[in-house]
């Protein structure tokens, strides 16, 4: 790829999944019972966890997903204002979530973590070639947390 044969794109920055009331319900219960079980152990730390963490995690499913813009070239991929260089990954693979498609880098660094990129169906082709020019292609599956968030729809 050379430095006229970039590929640009917006995608949305996370695929965002319907919630109906009873998600919500659940949420708030679920809440409740944790906050019950750490008072009546005495962990108030814990009680005060669990607050902020169902208020953090309402106000995230409510949230729109950004839309953000993509730029790649023969450095590497440019997020917005972030650039991942493909020195810094190892080998990328495609994850397909019902229509979305997303390609998702595996870091070098044995702590750092995946970077997934959705990108539009009619460009995929386009996308794939590039980074396979670049870096080995291996499948990727859906990690334990990855399945959690899944299932919950957050």
């Amino acid at each position: 790829m050379d430095k006229n044969n970039t590929i640009e794109w917006e995608a949305q920055e996370y695929v965002q999944h319907d919630k109906n009331t009873g998600w919500y319900i659940g949420l708030v219960l679920v809440g409740l019972c944790l906050i019950a079980l750490a008072v009546w152990m005495k962990w108030w730390s814990f009680a005060v966890l669990i607050v902020v963490s169902v208020f953090a995690l309402f106000v995230y499913s409510i949230r729109p997903p950004r839309v953000l813009k993509y730029k790649l070239d023969s450095k590497g991929l440019t997020e917005d204002n972030k650039f991942y260089s493909y020195a810094d990954y190892k080998s990328f693979g495609i994850l397909q979530d019902g229509q979305h498609f997303a390609i998702v880098l595996t870091p070098r660094k044995r702590f750092s973590g995946r970077v997934t990129v959705f990108f539009p169906e009619k460009q995929g082709e386009k996308i794939v070639d590039a980074f396979g020019a670049r870096l080995p292609m291996e499948e990727v599956k859906l990690d334990f947390i990855d399945r959690v968030v899944k299932f919950l729809r957050i």
